[in-house]
């Protein structure tokens, strides 16, 4: 088996950490769990005691890039997840995981499909989900997602790549792992750099995490203060013309109704 880890990354006092952290401790394959913090707190030093996990501190002020970069460093494994602390994994995530570095050893990111969850239920699938799944068309061609052109296919349109859904291979990209300007689309960034890298990007069309959307969700705050629109915008220009960009954000702005 390929050594893996999800590394959980805790922000001040979730309401949600319980749940996203039993979700990983019912694998079907037992995976390690570490629990990451930039905003340490007796809540969550009870919560790491409770399910015995390690539990590392980063000093400093709280960034997003700089607590992901901090979890994928302190997982001792090849590969890792960087698990999101609102968020509820799959019983066969981490298998899945398994089978796919077993058959392609030369993967660098492995994503998959899922489902969202609002006040605490599963939603239907609707146009967000379905566009991002068209998006990652590219990806299901496996046997040429080792190329960059396939790879980055898949992101000209926008970024149809779930975050929390990402496991990451530690010695093929190196770390950082993550090294954006941006604050929220530091994810999109980061995956067309890594597309460019060698290794293989793998998609599992199966909603094997559900991502959930609230009233403190990061994702939801930067679509309110106009960060995430114009992140987005700069993404576009970084691969389109910009009279093409303005066009593209038209569309890629109605899944924002998502966050509603």
């Amino acid at each position: 088996m390929v050594t893996h880890t999800f590394a959980v990354c805790a922000y001040k006092d979730s309401p949600y950490l319980e749940a996203c952290i039993r979700s990983l401790k019912r694998q079907s394959i037992p995976t390690p769990v570490i629990l990451c913090t930039s905003t340490p707190s007796p809540y969550l030093e009870r919560i790491a005691e409770k399910y015995g996990l390690p539990y590392f501190v980063r000093e400093g002020e709280s960034d997003i890039q700089e607590d992901w970069n901090f979890a994928c460093e302190k997982a001792d494994s090849r590969l890792v997840t960087i698990a999101h602390q609102d968020d509820c994994y799959h019983k066969d995530y981490a298998r899945t995981v398994q089978r796919v570095w077993q058959r392609y050893k030369d993967t660098s990111v492995f994503t998959t499909d899922c489902v969202i969850m609002k006040n605490g239920r599963v939603q239907k699938p609707g146009m967000f989900l379905l566009i991002k799944k068209i998006l990652r068309i590219p990806l299901r061609l496996r046997g040429l997602a080792c190329h960059t052109g396939v790879k980055r296919a898949a992101l000209v349109w926008g970024n149809p790549l779930i975050c929390p859904s990402c496991t990451y291979n530690k010695e093929q990209l190196g770390t950082p792992l993550f090294a954006s300007s941006y604050k929220f689309a530091l994810d999109w960034d980061t995956m067309w750099t890594l597309a460019g890298r060698p290794g293989r990007f793998i998609c599992e069309e199966k909603p094997l995490i559900a991502y959930r959307i609230h009233e403190e969700a990061t994702t939801k705050a930067f679509t309110r203060n106009h960060r995430r629109s114009s992140e987005e915008f700069s993404m576009y220009r970084k691969i389109w013309p910009r009279a093409v960009a303005k066009c593209l954000m038209v569309f890629y702005r109605k899944a924002y109704g998502a966050y509603q």
